[in-house]
């Protein structure tokens, strides 16, 4: 266990970090302006408790499991209150969420390209968890804020005899490539924007340039499959609406 006196810099620099945060932002008069203060607070709390406990379980499969459970747990959560909380979206996010992953994972780990070990699962698994949830957050808020501002398009739409979900097709899929847009990107700039964190710490941890670039690859390649399938659904099940959606906040 490190000293604690050798925390006292990262201490003094993520003080220094935040205050510049709230000062921009108290100044430029934004709302929520100490939401990134305490969204790091929040951070710092929440990975401290992690890397305590993962210390002595990252080895073992079951206590590694249910790390990965409670994990895409808050990001359901946390992806489904951005989109009006209701159990039945809980669910459908979940839903889609889940088998985006799924089918992420199942490939990764069936065909060899990363060993299925509790230690490669954590890490892919949260990095992949963490991506789907702000991109179901992106699609699903991106759709209800197209199907808002073009409710009279779709309206007319559906006076014309489309069904729902023809009437709200070419939004849909505008959403889903919003969406995808930042993963999109990351991917694509790769090695020449900035070092991806997957790779940084692949390296951190002991293996080669070559090998972690390896690991970002499949990493970059799982986040956009499962993206891709949980945007794609998720859309697809939201799509037929009925009534003009509300505003989210």
């Amino acid at each position: 266990m490190p000293a604690l006196t050798s925390f006292v810099p990262t201490l003094v620099g993520v003080g220094l970090l935040v205050a510049v945060s709230i000062a921009v932002l108290w100044a430029y008069r934004a709302p929520h302006r100490f939401a990134p203060a305490l969204a790091i607070l929040r951070g710092v709390i929440q990975l401290a408790i992690l890397s305590f406990i993962l210390t002595g379980v990252i080895t073992n499969p079951w206590w590694v499991s249910l790390a990965l459970v409670v994990m895409f747990l808050v990001a359901a959560v946390t992806a489904a209150r951005r989109l009006e909380w209701s159990w039945q979206r809980f669910g459908v996010v979940a839903a889609t969420m889940a088998l985006g992953i799924m089918v992420a994972a199942t490939i990764v780990f069936s065909t060899g390209a990363i060993a299925l070990t509790p230690r490669f699962a954590l890490a892919i698994g949260g990095i992949v968890i963490g991506n789907s949830m702000t991109i179901a957050t992106l699609a699903g808020r991106r759709f209800a804020e197209a199907t808002y501002d073009h409710w009279e398009e779709v309206e007319g739409w559906l006076a014309l005899g489309a069904t729902k979900r023809e009437s709200t097709l070419g939004l849909a899929r505008n959403a889903v490539y919003s969406a995808l847009i930042p993963s999109t990107d990351q991917t694509k700039t790769t090695g020449l924007v900035a070092l991806p964190g997957a790779f940084v710490g692949a390296i951190f941890g002991g293996l080669s340039p070559f090998e972690a670039g390896r690991f970002q690859i499949v990493v970059l390649a799982s986040i956009m499959a499962a993206g891709s399938i949980t945007a794609v659904v998720l859309i697809s099940v939201l799509a037929p609406v009925k009534v003009r959606p509300a505003v989210l906040r």
